[in-house]
């Protein structure tokens, strides 16, 4: 058994069951649509990332067939992403011109690079590293990229044969591009509301061949698709970079990385949610690397998981890994024998294509929903959205600022704990007694209790809290800590511990601590700070502190001893 599962784990699809036929219709169907999706959309986020227009169908086949076999998560759509190809164009610019040899290289090193770091992330199990990335920045992120891919493909949507520069100095607008580009982006936008599941941009693409051919738009000094090189994709090997070069492809290949498999994660989360089963984050990053590294030897571009086809893969009916390979067979059988349909696509068709596919990331109401859960993640979020817009094309400044400022963040909650004074509320719970207003457990008491593990990074705040409240208390005779939220000690919490100890002791104060947990209580009694004594007592519960603090006098409560089963006072 121990040897299946190993191989299970080098080869996951061995682990796939054996399809019966009414799942093989599922899959076929599935397989159809999302294949059919994919060819348009793979030319037209090809151009995007500025490479040859014939790469996004190459990145639409073995990288998914890769993907598929060697990933956890079998009905996710791979190939190209608008997201992606727009790293990969801003990662490139100023280094080479758009879908010359040179960018090509540089893309494809991106490529291995990404992929090859995805598998050895997989492969030693540090998927949590992509953990660090909140769900605001990506939303900043997300948002600022969507606004960039649009305000990228204006130009061409609307006909200009340039971009932003010289279509507002020369404006050369051709009417009938225009009126290609915009009837195809309504076309596309009225049939994902109305027919979502239906792949509609493979009729629109169709349409537009055809009646571009009809009217002679290319000869007409139109910008159409081209011819595309039929059959297989070779074997590329890239040419050598110099250091230099490498080295400034070293953060667009750690942007790409994480962003890539973020939009893996939000597909794949959705699919283990429906199956009820754990997303095993490791093998779906060795899958994608893989993935990557099958794209960039036949000389395209980064993939990554597509939300939208993800999900019409789900709605056609996709049970299984099955339906990518029968999506893959589609656009093999397209690019062997269909790539002169595409001939006569118009350019600004295939803007239509990424403009309606990416405007549904446009959602400026997430920004309020962050403001109205937390003030600082919602600034976090605009901050990465705005230096991402203005730091285009080097648009992983904006991810590093909001990383930056997410993690900071989170050191600042860690070195600040939650340490409160708690009061007994007439509900009988303990509660924050500033907050309530309620008096003192009892006459000399200082109840307190912190929400935090006790280490490093709170240990300071513990010992701060009590010196201070004592200065200000001179009457103070029992601490009471309500332990039962500390799960975690550190050496340094130790530390700290001992020394509020001993200075509660040489005050005379008694310390009472109630609720401790196995752990903490394990490491506390091993490290020599737990000996009960005069000045130290130890309670299973909290109400068996609070019953001892309710005697009365002070003094009388110093006698009470803990109950019968206080002594061993580990919480499990």
């Amino acid at each position: 058994m121990a040897n299946i599962a190993q191989l299970h784990r080098w080869f996951p699809f061995l682990a796939w069951p054996r399809p019966d036929r009414q799942t093989l219709n599922g899959e076929l169907w599935a397989g159809i649509t999302v294949g059919l999706m994919v060819i348009p959309q793979g030319v037209a986020y090809a151009a995007l990332a500025g490479m040859p227009l014939v790469t996004g169908i190459y990145a639409s086949m073995l990288p998914a067939l890769v993907a598929v076999l060697w990933s956890s998560s079998t009905r996710l759509s791979v190939g190209p992403t608008a997201l992606t190809c727009l790293l990969v164009a801003s990662s490139l610019t100023g280094l080479a011109a758009p879908r010359s040899p040179e960018w090509v290289n540089l893309a494809v090193w991106l490529t291995l690079l990404s992929g090859l770091l995805q598998v050895v992330l997989g492969g030693v199990r540090f998927g949590w590293l992509l953990n660090v990335v909140s769900s605001p920045v990506l939303m900043g992120f997300t948002q600022a990229a969507a606004v960039l891919i649009l305000i990228s493909q204006i130009p061409a949507l609307l006909g200009f044969r340039s971009g932003w520069s010289r279509m507002l100095a020369q404006p050369d607008l051709h009417a009938v591009a225009a009126a290609f580009g915009l009837g195809s982006l309504a076309a596309l936008v009225l049939a994902k509301r109305f027919v979502p599941r239906f792949p509609a941009v493979v009729l629109v693409v169709l349409a537009a061949s055809a009646l571009s051919a009809a009217m002679g738009f290319e000869a007409a000094g139109g910008r159409v698709v081209g011819t595309l090189a039929a059959g297989l994709p070779a074997l590329y090997i890239p040419s050598l970079l110099p250091w230099p070069v490498l080295g400034q492809l070293l953060i667009p290949v750690l942007v790409i990385t994480l962003v890539s498999f973020l939009e893996t994660a939000s597909s794949a989360k959705v699919e283990s949610q429906r199956d009820g089963q754990r997303w095993n984050q490791n093998q779906d990053l060795i899958g994608q690397g893989l993935a990557k590294i099958a794209s960039g030897l036949c000389g395209a571009f980064p993939t990554s998981s597509s939300f939208s086809r993800s999900a019409l893969n789900l709605y056609a009916g996709a049970k299984t890994g099955w339906a990518t390979i029968v999506s893959v067979i589609v656009v093999l059988l397209a690019l062997l024998f269909l790539t002169p349909v595409l001939h006569h696509v118009p350019q600004s068709v295939l803007a239509g294509v990424v403009v309606a596919a990416i405007y549904g990331l446009l959602k400026p109401s997430s920004f309020v929903r962050v403001w109205r859960i937390s003030r600082v993640e919602a600034l976090t979020a605009a901050v990465t959205f705005v230096i991402t817009v203005l730091s285009s094309p080097s648009l992983y400044w904006g991810v590093i600022a909001g990383l930056l400022m997410s993690l900071s963040h989170f050191l600042y909650q860690r070195l600040h704990p939650r340490i409160i004074e708690v009061g007994l509320h007439p509900d009988g719970s303990l509660r924050d007694r500033r907050q309530w207003q309620l008096p003192p457990l009892a006459p000399h008491v200082y109840a307190l209790r912190m929400d935090a593990e006790l280490d490093f990074a709170s240990a300071s705040d513990f010992e701060r809290v009590i010196v201070e409240h004592l200065a200000a208390s001179l009457h103070v005779e029992h601490v009471c800590l309500f332990a039962h939220p500390i799960n975690r000690v550190d050496a340094t919490g130790v530390e700290r511990f001992g020394q509020v100890r001993q200075m509660l002791n040489g005050r005379g104060i008694l310390l009472h601590i109630s609720g401790l947990k196995l752990p903490v209580e394990t490491v506390l009694r091993q490290a020599g700070e737990l000996l009960e004594g005069p000045w130290l007592k130890l309670y299973r519960t909290d109400a068996e502190l609070l019953l001892a603090m309710r005697q009365p006098t002070p003094a009388q409560a110093v006698t009470i001893q803990p109950s019968s089963g206080s002594k061993s006072t580990g919480s499990p």
